[in-house]
């Protein structure tokens, strides 16, 4: 009974407050409208500025297929590699291709042509995936050209993403950092408040019991990250076409999981915090390190040794694993024991350290 007179009290400061409904509406809508946009480490539209020394119907057909893909766009043909460079310096060019003098008549002879491409690799990412496409344009070229027959035809088969758009692989990741950002900033800044607005003193004297205390405190903001998750996979489905291929219950379980962990580490921080400026600092940063040592945007694997073993005592790098098994790949429960053990050793710790580092004596 009292923990039911707990909850209530939450929503109603909730609701109180101006902000916390808007944001828990808003943002998750702001994050699935904008996001999958913004944050697309697809590389296109590369500008090009090309160097042809041969000037032939050959050089020119290379130029129009480069200028004909996705990834490629044409802004200069210049009369020099000098000129060209000077684009780049400029910013106006990110790669120049230079096709070099009796390209037509080599290729013609069936001898070999090189063709130089440079990039601009002050972003590397770009810089390489850019080098990389165009020279797989200009082979393919030369290979149409010369009439060469490949020994072996591949055929690929892109599984679990057959059309390789990133919205599939980005939005898993944008519905866990809602529920990361959401249901632990919010707790952070939950108890600190109290203390500042003075009512954390009125349940002091009180006999309530500090398990019942932090429990009243978690239940509202799961509920919370429940919504938040909801309103993110409708948008999904609805904006995008990407809904779960897994389990939509087994998802839901995990994400219990996961907010009460999180929400117990923002406890925590607000516990030990003076002021609600301190609160948001010390979760800034160990929000951060979350995101970026969980393998939400670069694989866990490609890290540093000493950054794996931080991801190893990472809770969102588990639950990032659970999202992108069930979400994409349709994985059941026995694919993701390994994950559902380590998420509950955290969820456990967090709680369990929420209730002892509330002192009720020093409010």
């Amino acid at each position: 009974m009292v923990l039911k007179y707990l909850i209530e009290k939450e929503f109603k400061q909730m609701l109180r407050n101006p902000v916390i409904p808007r944001l828990i509406v808003v943002f998750p809508c702001l994050m699935m409208i904008l996001m999958p946009w913004a944050a697309n480490l697809e590389i296109k539209y590369n500008n090009v500025a090309v160097v042809d020394q041969d000037h032939s119907s050959l050089s020119r057909r290379l130029v129009e297929k480069v200028a004909s893909t996705d990834y490629f766009n044409l802004v200069e043909n210049a009369s020099g590699y000098d000129r060209a460079l000077k684009s780049v310096e400029e910013g106006t060019a990110d790669i120049i291709l230079e096709i070099p003098l009796h390209f037509e008549k080599r290729l013609v002879a069936g001898q070999p042509v090189q063709v130089q491409v440079s990039a601009n690799a002050i972003n590397g990412t770009k810089g390489g995936l850019g080098s990389s496409y165009l020279t797989a344009v200009v082979n393919d070229f030369v290979s149409q050209e010369q009439g060469g027959m490949a020994p072996v035809r591949l055929s690929v088969l892109n599984l679990y993403n057959p059309h390789l758009n990133y919205k599939v692989f980005m939005v898993p990741a944008l519905l866990i950092m809602m529920l990361t950002l959401i249901c632990g900033f919010l707790p952070s800044l939950n108890i600190v408040g109290e203390k500042e607005a003075g009512t954390i003193e009125q349940l002091n004297v009180t006999p309530l019991n500090k398990s019942v205390f932090i429990l009243g405190k978690l239940v509202p903001y799961w509920l919370v990250g429940l919504v938040v998750l909801t309103i993110g996979m409708v948008l999904s489905a609805l904006l995008y076409g990407i809904v779960p291929v897994g389990n939509i219950g087994l998802i839901y379980f995990f994400a219990c999981i996961f907010i009460l962990t999180i929400s117990g580490f923002g406890l925590i921080i607000s516990n030990y915090s003076a002021t609600m400026q301190q609160a948001m600092f010390v979760m800034f940063f160990f929000l951060i390190v979350f995101i970026l040592m969980s393998g939400l945007f670069t694989p866990v694997r490609s890290m540093p040794q000493w950054a794996q073993w931080i991801a190893a005592f990472n809770p969102l790098t588990y639950f990032i694993q659970v999202m992108r098994l069930l979400f994409l790949k349709g994985c059941g429960l026995s694919d993701v024991w390994p994950q559902l053990g380590k998420m509950l050793c955290f969820m456990g710790v967090f709680a369990v350290f929420a209730v002892w580092s509330y002192r009720k004596t020093n409010g």
